[in-house]
């Protein structure tokens, strides 16, 4: 069986697989055709792959004669109809949102896998690529901040006076928040975070932040940890209650974002325009809308001296860790599917049905059927 490794679009420094993960499947007796450079932006060259046991092949071969493609961007359309019709799919597919995607797939009978889509349980964590790539983007998120902040995180006492430490407000405490309230804390930044969730709560403060309560809130406890939508009347309450704590915070991160629908918007223009010049918004969110008001994706603009990123991927810009968590979490699932070299798909599985887009054709992902009927 032919699994191939794709070369990522540009924008996407990470790889699939790293030379290390392909040591493992070559021991499972696949064969395993790279794309020649397709780890070259994750630091690991064609001779790395070649010396794991792996072959260099062009785009238009592995793309014709694979039997499972592993990726992480979603392939083009005009690529996925170069494929076998017995071919699997597998990447960050972004299947709730990309309906255009997804119904491409469904119309043309294939089968895909959307790694977004791993149920959040105790046995699906080591397959969780979302809370895998929110621990490297909370991370990174602080770091950014850190850069273009114009004052220091922590509180220095020196012979020129004492600096005051910066003011952080985490919006969401989700892997991705959480993250970036530890990051900030080893900084040395006054740490603030909110979330719908009250089970988050006792997460926040055990990392040494404070806990931004805002009373009211609708919770699911079948929504798998994430969030739900919020009633009018809490959505204003809501962002009543980050609008005062913005007008004192050097940094705001936000991380909320609901799967399948636009992210909920926390900080409002006024907000925005009320803060303190030499400011910095980072929104997580902003390729599904933003939670931020004047988030544009992928830019950074500035407002009256507040500087807002729009940015969806940080976890590209730390390519070589986040390709091994990845990869590392792809492992994890095949180990599901493949049985004596071969794609085996037992959808009484939870986590094969859940992660599951379409099977020829078929959408098996009880979310992919309630987007679809719906």
């Amino acid at each position: 069986m032919i699994i191939g490794i794709l070369k990522e679009p540009e924008g996407e420094a990470r790889v699939a697989f790293l030379p290390e993960a392909v040591k493992t499947l070559i021991d499972w007796k696949l064969d395993i055709w790279v794309e020649k450079g397709a780890g070259v932006s994750a630091f690991s060259p064609d001779e790395q792959y070649l010396a794991q046991g792996a072959s260099i092949h062009s785009r238009d071969e592995i793309l014709s004669k694979a039997d499972l493609i592993c990726g992480i961007q979603p392939l083009k359309q005009s690529e996925i109809a170069q494929t076998r019709p017995e071919i699997v799919l597998m990447g960050q597919l972004d299947a709730l949102y990309n309906t255009d995607l997804t119904d491409f797939l469904l119309k043309n009978n294939k089968t895909a896998f959307s790694m977004e889509l791993v149920p959040r349980t105790t046995r699906a964590q080591s397959m969780d690529v979302l809370s895998s790539m929110a621990t490297v983007t909370g991370y990174k998120a602080v770091l950014l901040a850190a850069s273009m902040l114009p004052r220091f995180f922590p509180m220095f006492m020196t012979a020129a006076g004492s600096i005051t430490p910066a003011r952080v407000l985490i919006l969401g405490a989700g892997v991705a928040g959480l993250q970036a309230i530890a990051t900030a804390r080893r900084l040395g930044a006054n740490v603030f975070a909110f979330d719908v969730r009250q089970a988050a709560k006792e997460e926040v403060l055990s990392l040494g932040a404070k806990f931004v309560d805002v009373e009211g809130a609708t919770e699911d406890k079948s929504a798998g940890g994430y969030a739900v939508e919020q009633s009018e009347a809490y959505l204003q309450k809501q962002k009543d209650t980050i609008h005062e704590h913005a007008l004192k915070a050097d940094i705001i991160i936000t991380t909320a974002q609901i799967p399948g629908r636009k992210a909920p918007q926390l900080v409002e223009e006024r907000t925005v325009r009320s803060m303190k010049a030499g400011s910095v918004i980072i929104d997580l969110a902003a390729s599904s809308g933003g939670n931020c008001a004047l988030s544009q994706p992928e830019q950074t603009i500035d407002v009256e001296g507040v500087r807002i990123v729009g940015v969806s991927n940080l976890a590209a810009q730390m390519p070589q860790d986040a390709s091994k968590m990845f990869g590392k979490n792809y492992l994890n699932f095949l180990k599901l599917i493949i049985k004596e070299g071969q794609i085996h798909l037992n959808f009484e599985d939870d986590i094969v049905q859940g992660t599951c887009v379409c099977h020829q054709g078929t959408a098996i992902s009880p979310r992919i059927i309630q987007c679809v009927t719906s």
